[in-house]
């Protein structure tokens, strides 16, 4: 997509048809013989949305190519439809099933409970249990990288956080911002807002706006297709953005300043093939700094000045060997 189309590739949320599960739901999968590792993933939305819910995707699509799985999907899944779509592929003999998102960390533990021969996985869930591995990022020290970017280069020395839910890995995320903030700027402010909706682009330039006129120079939106209206409004305003999932700065050259880089295809790789070697087990699997092929920052605006650059790559370096914990 063209930088003029201003959208993410990759935010987390062609309805699909397949047998055996029901249309609403957009399942598809590829047929294989009876002994592949079957893997499918549930998402909360589509899987063109440029952001969470493509990443997911992409990373069972890398997976199925480069370990030989059989992958299904399900897109555009709202909450109460949730367990329904995880049942369904525990049913039909699927190993892994995965609930791409913490949201999901409720109904599949209920569902986890009912197949004990299928293997589950919540992304950015919170708890695990026996057959359900949680897979998560470590959103603090993420947060406290982008909140102290901000904070070196705000003018108003108020920063800006925007999530969805409170659920624990965008809680987490939001206290790093907050907590790198006020690290670079002792005497700034860093506030937050919640949206309810990971979609809904007016909502996204909504709280982007509301913050802007309460004197927040720099946002840091993380929700899924929301976050386009979020970066519209910094743009308009000519403030300062952060992008998230992917380096946003390709499609925003004139508004992300740096992106919080959450590479879910490396990552979901890394954890499929645990689960198709028969290691997956009911605990967390924890990407950070130490791991770059999932979890990384993205490119620095050219207006953010080289000694703030190198000072945040030496705070990277620092939280990768234990330096520095947020």
């Amino acid at each position: 997509m063209s930088p003029k189309d201003n959208s993410l590739p990759f935010t987390r949320r062609s309805l699909i048809k397949s047998l055996g599960v029901a249309l609403a739901l957009g399942s598809f999968s590829i047929s294989a013989s009876a002994d592949t590792f079957k893997v499918a993933i549930v998402l909360p939305g589509v899987i063109t949305d440029k952001s969470f819910n493509q990443a997911g995707y992409e990373g069972v699509v890398r997976a199925e190519k480069e370990l030989g799985i059989e992958m299904a999907y399900s897109e555009k899944v709202p909450q109460p439809d949730q367990p329904q779509a995880l049942a369904d592929y525990a049913r039909r003999g699927y190993d892994l099933v995965i609930g791409h998102g913490g949201e999901f960390q409720e109904s599949v533990g209920r569902i986890a409970r009912r197949h004990p021969d299928t293997m589950f996985l919540v992304v950015n869930g919170s708890e695990p249990k026996k057959n359900m591995a949680v897979m998560q990022f470590d959103m603090k020290s993420m947060g406290y990288v982008m909140g102290y970017t901000a904070g070196k280069i705000s003018s108003t020395g108020k920063g800006g956080y925007i999530g969805a839910q409170k659920v624990q890995s965008y809680t987490e995320l939001g206290d790093g911002f907050s907590i790198g903030f006020k690290a670079a700027r002792p005497d700034g402010e860093a506030l937050s807002a919640w949206t309810n909706d990971w979609d809904d682009i007016a909502k996204g330039k909504e709280a982007a706006l509301n913050l802007i006129s309460q004197g927040v120079d720099t946002i840091f939106p993380t929700m899924d297709n929301a976050v386009i209206g979020s970066l519209r409004a910094v743009k308009e305003k000519k403030a300062k953005g952060f992008g998230i999932y992917y380096d946003a700065i390709v499609d925003w050259p004139d508004t992300v300043m740096q992106s919080a880089i959450l590479d879910m295809r490396g990552a979901l790789l890394t954890t499929i093939k645990t689960a198709k070697e028969g290691k997956l087990s009911g605990q967390v699997y924890r990407y950070g700094f130490e791991t770059p092929q999932a979890f990384r920052i993205g490119s620095f605006h050219p207006s953010v000045p080289a000694e703030i650059q190198a000072e945040v790559t030496s705070i990277v370096q620092q939280i990768e060997i234990g330096q520095l914990n947020p």
